[in-house]
């Protein structure tokens, strides 16, 4: 039986939460720094951790490695099966040649790529992140600006900004209702919280994805557009999660600051869109060689002349959005999807874990949810996409099979990474980085989105921060004086700029664009964007829990 203790080296919580940051230091210097391929630097990080766990914490070597383990498990399904199933649905809308039908639908909107941005990776992800979340959005949306003549950095990086605002209450607001169930504060109440902190990062965060597209250039002509279209998805953030719906909030936010992006296009049209897309060229003839380039422009010059059904073209999203809504709005069959969750407590872990307060853990159970993933949704998906465009099954399944083969280092990145959070938290080194933040008192309101960053940053998912830190924010704004509700809040909106550094996405946004062992390169570009809005969230809930108390609930 293994109990953390908060403080194992020298007695000193400080010097313990040093020690116990030393595997992620590891892997965000060996990314950033030395530009290391993303699964050796998960492997080199994992190994770290084990030691850390095992000769700093006294956790035994057999504990550590099925804590491992498990974390790999869990890292392949449901996380990276969610990703196979996404890209598996484009490479069938590829080989159909319907992909280039929706890339021509989408330049009807507007042919200004840095419009083109906003809707697919802004809009439509977050539609995609309301409905499936877990890193699909990333890989559909990164795949779709390629297709638009993006180079393949610049999509990647795009859409990592991009998927920041919607995350908080993605996948029908999971993290929020995950907050909910383990704090016992009304997830309705915390939705309401978020509510009024995430709708001011999308605001701003259509500005960042036309400046990442453009430079100044792009801010100064698309400006109106891209504030219209911020502001727009933040009002219906707002309105939703504080009167309408939690779960649905995104859904709505996605739809309406699309609708009002159209209408803005309809009676006012950005300069410079030539340039922009000369601009775009460029980069693309210098990133990936003048001969690639051409052939990606002759490939969409080509798509212009096809004469495709623009229903055709959106089918296959219709197709996920319906069986997505299906599957989580319709109590009596999201019941029964999750009656199929097979639950396993995994062998010799299970029971052997105690929390830093005594009580056996049950994160040890590993829960196989075969039918209700996201993935397989995807899957069923992909099968009706099949069927409705006639791909017959042996393409079908070579087109899966590609995408497994595709996806090898990924799958191994991803494994590695969860498997190094699953030592983290199994160990308690990750509660005692959050113990240490935690004991700063009335400065703590703004430090709190940093335990929500961290948590994403580690385990890709603003869920399993909230799973993390929740509770050890309500604790630690009761010691405080301060509202446990907004620190919850702040925990999960701090989470949702912390994913775009997280390995799981770099790796699965590198996939999509075809820079796999380059995630370093998305690391590089993201993390300046990733702490200068985390900077702002701070300052926003420091506020919010002294000055601009007026604006909460």
């Amino acid at each position: 039986m293994y109990q953390p203790d908060l403080s194992p080296i020298a007695d000193s919580l400080g010097l313990s939460a040093l020690v116990a940051a030393l595997p992620l230091l590891t892997l965000f210097v060996l990314l950033g720094g030395l530009r290391m391929k993303a699964h050796w630097a998960g492997l080199v990080s994992l190994a770290v951790a084990v030691l850390v766990a095992v000769a700093g914490y006294g956790m035994a070597p057999g504990l550590a490695l099925l804590s491992a383990t498990q974390g790999a498990a869990f890292g392949l399904f449901p996380i990276m099966w969610i990703v196979l199933a996404a890209i598996w649905v484009y490479q069938l809308t590829v080989v159909s040649g319907r992909f280039e039908d929706l890339r021509r639908a989408f330049g009807l909107i507007s042919d200004d790529p840095r419009i083109q941005a906003v809707i697919i990776a802004f809009c439509f992800g977050g539609l995609l992140e309301a409905l499936a979340g877990f890193g699909a959005p990333v890989a559909i949306t990164g795949v779709m600006l390629m297709a638009l003549g993006f180079s393949p950095v610049r999509a990647a990086i795009t859409v990592l900004v991009a998927n920041t605002a919607p995350v908080a209450f993605g996948a029908i607001a999971i993290p929020i209702i995950t907050a909910g169930e383990l704090t016992k504060i009304p997830y309705t109440e915390i939705g309401a919280y978020v509510g009024r902190q995430t709708p001011l990062l999308a605001l701003f965060v259509p500005l960042l994805l036309v400046a990442l597209v453009d430079g100044r250039r792009g801010m100064r002509q698309t400006w109106p557009a891209a504030l219209v279209c911020g502001a727009a998805f933040g009002l219906a953030q707002f309105v939703s999660a504080n009167y309408i719906s939690v779960e649905l909030t995104d859904i709505i936010a996605s739809l309406f600051g699309l609708a009002a992006l159209v209408v803005f296009l309809r009676v006012w049209k950005p300069q410079g869109g030539q340039d922009a897309k000369a601009s775009l060229k460029a980069a693309t003839e210098k990133e990936l060689g003048t001969e690639a380039a051409e052939a990606q422009e002759a490939a969409n010059a080509t798509s212009d002349r096809r004469e495709g059904s623009l229903l055709m073209a959106f089918l296959p999203y219709l197709i996920i959005i319906a069986i997505f809504s299906l599957a989580k709005l319709w109590t009596p069959l999201k019941e029964f999807l999750a009656s199929t969750d097979v639950k396993i407590p995994w062998p010799g872990l299970d029971g052997n874990i105690l929390n830093a307060a005594g009580d056996v853990v049950t994160s040890t159970v590993y829960t196989l949810p075969w039918l209700s993933s996201p993935g397989t949704l995807l899957l069923i998906s992909g099968v009706l996409v099949a069927l409705v465009y006639k791909i017959d099954p042996a393409t079908t399944v070579r087109e899966f099979g590609g995408t497994v083969a595709k996806l090898r280092w990924a799958l191994l990145t991803v494994a590695t990474v969860l498997a190094l959070a699953y030592v983290l938290n199994m160990s308690g080194q990750t509660i005692t980085m959050g113990t240490w933040i935690a004991g700063t008192g009335a400065a703590f309101a703004f430090l709190s989105p940093i335990l929500g960053w961290l948590g994403v940053a580690v385990t890709g998912s603003d869920t399993s921060a909230n799973a993390l830190f929740a509770t050890l924010q309500q604790a630690a704004a009761a010691k405080a004086g301060l509202d446990p509700t907004l620190l919850v809040a702040a925990n999960t909106s701090g989470g949702v700029v912390g994913k775009m550094i997280s390995p799981q996405n770099l790796t699965i946004a590198a996939t999509a664009v075809g820079l796999v062992g380059k995630e370093s390169q998305l690391f590089r570009g993201a993390i300046k964007w990733s702490l200068g809005l985390l900077l702002a969230m701070c300052v926003l809930v420091y506020l919010q829990s002294n000055v601009l108390a007026w604006m909460l609930p």
